[in-house]
């Protein structure tokens, strides 16, 4: 028997860079968020947060994080959460 459900798009092993979108038509809500981690100049990693509305300028947060590890964990775990609030992955190039 086949499912007619598509399988769950899956990020990389290890993600740089994630972009999410959250379209409502009905609501005229389209939303975007974007996550990246960065090394600093200081030996550590930061993940870099963009969200707003798609075509406006986003609001910026920046998390430090001790270890590139870290940093990249707590990217899946951000991408992940807002999976769950309905964000869609968004293939980057």
């Amino acid at each position: 028997m086949s499912s007619s459900r598509p399988s769950p798009l899956q990020l990389t092993l290890f993600p740089e860079h994630v972009r999410l979108t959250h379209h409502i038509p009905d609501a005229n809500r389209n939303r975007f968020y974007l996550l990246r981690t960065l090394p600093t100049l200081f030996g550590d990693w930061i993940v870099l947060r963009e969200w707003g509305q798609i075509g406006l300028p986003g609001r910026v947060r920046r998390d430090r994080h001790e270890t590139e590890d870290d940093a990249m964990t707590a990217l899946i775990k951000l991408a992940y959460r807002k999976r769950r609030r309905g964000y869609a992955f968004e293939q980057m190039h």
